[in-house]
């Protein structure tokens, strides 16, 4: 593991290859694990390099990004997410707002697991809302399903981290509502001085990355908001509620935000979650428990619903009710814990 110091020498991002977590020797997924442990433990946002990480199909999901963006709005509302069965689809500005205030500077295109089953479909789990665009769900499947690949084995370096059996989490990832999201950035010189997107934490375990331009901020380890600047050839990864639950604490989930762009920007992050029915619940062994079980589907739909106007409508119409719903900064460093078992 290496790292990259920024911010005036005040901040480590640390860089580690996971380019052996397909060597066949354990020994070598091993030292993965370490550097990925560590790295987690320490900063809870990184860079990722490695053999597993393609250009391809990221050039091809860019294309793809900036022929749907550039469409006009009548036709991109066709695809509405409020249209679609398992939240897929496109995100108008104004749709998603994290907190009071104004909305985010922002316009999205939302996928999910494609599951076509009719048994066990959820909030998030069913067929997606696909645009009509030629060659649109080919190449963002394609990218959906190689970075999908890279997850799973980084879940699988987890468990060695945890000092558990490598697969001991691929029973959960059959069909995992695990989200990539095309996000757009317009940059608009004459508008208000607004974020890109307010701070958060991502609900799921862990996020993968992929950006065309800065504007991406962290909070460092003494409160003050820095940037994360681009490193070729790597993806960005950051921990988020399920993971900092299931290390029992050891890794916190990141606040981060993305700052007014001084440029036209596309994001495209990975949300990677396990299956919809599965507890997450602390792994580590011999230790006390520190968090209460959460449902991990449940909290992921919860959070969502707290965040998309066309949910908060559906709550507040009573069409849908939120089961244990618990607020959005709920998680990371000096927040209200969720369920500390000591109250739980």
């Amino acid at each position: 593991m290496t790292s990259i110091v920024y911010d005036e020498c005040v901040t480590v991002l640390p860089v580690v290859d996971i380019s052996r977590l397909e060597s066949g020797l354990l020994e070598d997924r091993l030292a993965v694990a370490r550097d990925l442990d560590r790295a987690c433990m320490d900063a809870g946002f990184l860079y990722l390099t490695g053999t597993q990480i393609d250009d391809a199909p990221f050039t091809r999901l860019l294309a793809r990004a900036k022929a749907y963006f550039a469409l006009d709005a009548e036709t991109k509302m066709k695809s509405y997410i409020g249209l679609s069965v398992n939240h897929s689809g496109y995100v108008p500005m104004g749709e998603e707002q994290l907190g009071s205030g104004t909305y985010d500077l922002k316009e999205a295109f939302d996928i999910n697991c494609e599951y076509a089953l009719d048994e066990g479909r959820g909030p998030l789990l069913g067929p997606n809302l696909w645009p009509e665009m030629e060659g649109f769900r080919h190449d963002v499947g394609a990218y959906y399903a190689h970075v999908a690949a890279i997850g799973r084995q980084l879940f699988r370096a987890f468990a060695l981290a945890f000092g558990l059996d490598e697969n001991y989490f691929d029973a959960h990832l059959r069909h995992p509502p695990s989200q990539l999201r095309m996000i757009h950035y317009p940059h608009d010189a004459s508008a208000e001085d607004r974020p890109g997107i307010g701070a958060h934490t991502d609900y799921e375990c862990f996020t993968l990355l992929a950006v065309t331009a800065p504007g991406l901020q962290v909070i460092d380890k003494k409160g003050a908001w820095v940037d994360v600047p681009l490193l070729d050839g790597t993806m960005i990864m950051n921990i988020g509620d399920m993971m900092e639950i299931l290390s029992n604490g050891r890794y916190l989930a990141t606040r981060h935000r993305v700052k007014k762009v001084p440029e036209e920007r596309y994001s495209f992050p990975m949300f990677c979650a396990f299956d919809y029915d599965y507890v997450v619940a602390p792994v580590v062994r011999g230790e006390v428990a520190r968090y209460a079980p959460l449902k991990g589907g449940e909290h992921l739909f919860n959070q969502t619903a707290q965040t998309f106007a066309y949910l908060k409508r559906r709550v507040e119409q009573g069409e849908l009710v939120l089961s244990d719903a618990v607020p959005l900064d709920s998680f990371g460093p000096k927040a209200a814990r969720y369920s500390p078992m000591s109250s739980a």
